[in-house]
């Protein structure tokens, strides 16, 4: 009995962490650079002037390898109207796994590797996947989501978040 109310009680002890972290309002991108698939890096600074979702997975999570899909299908839906994706893959996930994975399902976004974990430190110790941040126009996360997104309400936050100018 005791070993279920401390879960319980660290799992409250971290979604008050999490709010007060994260707020209820929009909070600058950390500083990060992300190294790409194609030995290329872009930084948090390049994310600005479009809406980009930030998506943080890893080749053995089944629940990311079930969304990428509707990622995918997310991207391509508004990628015309100043959105963008970057998937990165966790510190763990072997290299030649994400480079096969992103080759084979031809991901039309942009890919990138954490190989020390520095960024999912940076981006609030992520080690759960997947984690899905959206990112507006001016470099500040609007929303984070643990888990696969509900793609309806992502859907409608992107809308608005590209009709903002």
């Amino acid at each position: 009995m005791k070993r279920v109310f401390y879960g319980a009680a660290a799992a409250a002890a971290l979604a008050i962490a999490a709010a007060v972290f994260w707020g209820s309002g929009s909070s600058a991108a950390p500083q990060s650079t992300f190294v790409l698939l194609d030995g290329s890096s872009q930084n948090t600074a390049d994310l600005k002037g479009k809406v980009t979702l930030v998506n943080f997975w890893a080749t053995s999570c089944t629940t990311c390898v079930a969304e990428m899909p509707k990622i995918v299908a997310t991207h391509d839906k508004y990628k015309a109207r100043g959105y963008d994706t970057l998937a990165v893959a966790m510190s763990y996930d072997p290299p030649s796994y994400v480079v096969n994975y992103a080759q084979t399902r031809k991901l039309p976004f942009k890919v990138a590797i954490d190989n020390t974990g520095a960024v999912a430190k940076a981006w609030g110790d992520v080690q759960l996947t997947p984690t899905t941040f959206v990112v507006n126009k001016r470099g500040e996360i609007v929303k984070r989501f643990v888990g696969e997104p509900d793609f309806a309400e992502l859907h409608q936050l992107i809308e608005k978040l590209l009709a903002q100018t």
